[in-house]
């Protein structure tokens, strides 16, 4: 979930041979009134979901003296401009599944072991905001068979579970006799994500090819990219405005500031971001910098670097799970100024057990954790959530985790070092009221005529 950091760049070489990929179909029912049709094409059910949109997008805006959480992101920032607000274009429902035409083709890699309560909202969000195809590599929670059932049934949706066939094909690509990825190799806990992360992105460029994708990013399922700076709320208008000689494009990451403890739906219930030092103006007060660690180890809790996306490309490799490279020269790169990917990152006070007990290779001290996470906070939250008490735990997330000084977060509102986006719960809570969810997961599970 994010725990990682860029890896060297490897010396010019060939490019790797990749394992071929297999598409997989979804069935569809012959009743034009069925379930399943009322999902997989526009319908009086959708015409229902943009009106309803719509009318809200007017109401927040006819409102005497209130700030559309839509048009005005990030409204609480001093360095918010008029024009930097965007309005999404709720038109893109029609698009979920019609998307052979659209341009540029932009798709998302993902190793996840998330719930589908989790990954579902996550892949729809995503679609609203103008993501084609989707190549998730499931495990856990994810690769149990009624999950993936759903999974793949949406249209541009791969899941690939990892099966020892998979691992035998990615045993044999050129990525695995790199240098830098071996010495990730027989590590506990972090060691092991980033190489599987790692294989999973080399087979998603051969998989985003065979596809016709443009451009490819990897993200975790805690993670939503915003494409703030866009007129219509739309990650296709970044891309579009980016330079053809650009290979990669990398996005600021903005980090959850959770202000309970009792957040169950991070995206739906968690509005506070703590800015990227990429995105914060150079003349910023670094005693700010020193309240906002509040204690921490660092300025963020987990990763401050970063995600890029690549432009497809002969001899494009992964350079870990948060950039990209080239096997035969070096990429081209260039920043976004606004669009910012948000990271959900211990927004439930249930990450603290999560973690642990997906990781119980290591021994709660100080020196072995080292073995198993590569950042301190997670080497912290490990140790506290393996030796402390429920409320110990609870307390410890309170002091670490949790935002409740109302007089500080306002301050660093007020200087930029936080913000506010609603953007992201306005979507979902919408797409949740219109049903689509429920629609596509009864629709996946219905019997096949």
């Amino acid at each position: 979930m994010g725990n990682h950091t860029n890896s060297p760049r490897v010396p010019k070489s060939e490019s790797p041979i990749l394992p071929t990929s297999s598409s997989s179909s979804s069935s569809s029912s012959s009743d034009d009134h069925s379930p399943k049709n009322l999902i997989l094409r526009p319908s009086w059910f959708l015409i229902w979901l943009i009106l309803s949109l719509l009318l809200l997008t007017f109401f927040l805006q006819w409102r005497g003296g209130y700030i559309d959480p839509i048009s005005r992101l990030s409204h609480s920032a001093p360095d918010d401009s008029p024009g930097s607000g965007c309005a999404i274009d709720f038109t893109k429902i029609w698009k979920f599944y019609n998307e052979s035409n659209v341009s540029p083709k932009i798709c998302i890699t993902s190793t996840t072991s998330a719930s589908l309560d989790d990954v579902l909202p996550w892949i729809f969000y995503h679609k609203v905001v103008g993501v084609t195809n989707f190549f998730l590599f499931v495990e856990g929670k994810a690769a149990n068979p009624n999950v993936s059932l759903v999974l793949q049934s949406i249209p541009g949706v791969k899941v690939i579970p990892r099966t020892g066939e998979l691992e035998e094909q990615q045993a044999k690509s050129r990525i695995m006799n790199e240098t830098w990825l071996a010495s990730a190799f027989h590590k506990p806990c972090n060691g092991v994500l980033f190489v599987k992360q790692t294989l999973n992105m080399e087979m998603a460029i051969a998989m985003a090819r065979e596809a016709g994708m443009e451009w490819i990013l990897h993200l975790d399922t805690d993670e939503l990219l915003h494409p703030a700076g866009s007129q219509d709320y739309s990650i296709r208008q970044i891309f579009a405005k980016v330079p053809t000689d650009v290979d990669t494009l990398i996005f600021h990451n903005y980090e959850s500031a959770v202000e309970r403890d009792d957040i169950k739906v991070p995206f739906d219930e968690v509005s506070l971001f703590k800015k990227n030092f990429g995105h914060l103006p150079n003349d910023s007060n670094f005693e700010l910098y020193r309240l906002a660690t509040r204690g921490n180890p660092n300025y963020f809790l987990t990763y401050g670097n970063g995600k890029s996306a690549a432009r497809i490309q002969d001899n494009l490799r992964p350079n870990g799970a948060h950039r990209w490279y080239n096997y035969v020269k070096e990429p081209k790169e260039i920043e976004s100024n606004e669009a910012a990917v948000l990271h959900y990152t211990y927004a439930r006070f249930s990450d603290l057990t999560s973690r642990r007990d997906r990781c119980n290779k290591c021994q709660p001290t100080k020196e072995d954790v080292k073995r198993c996470f590569w950042l301190e906070f997670d080497q912290s939250a490990y140790i506290i959530a393996s030796t402390e008490t429920p409320e110990r735990m609870l307390q410890w997330y309170r002091d670490h985790v949790v935002w409740t000084n109302e007089e500080m977060n306002l301050r660093l509102l007020k200087y930029g070092v936080m913000t506010r986006i609603y953007s992201p719960m306005v979507i979902l809570q919408k797409l949740r009221e219109s049903g689509l969810f429920a629609s596509v997961i009864a629709s996946a599970r219905a019997p096949s005529a």
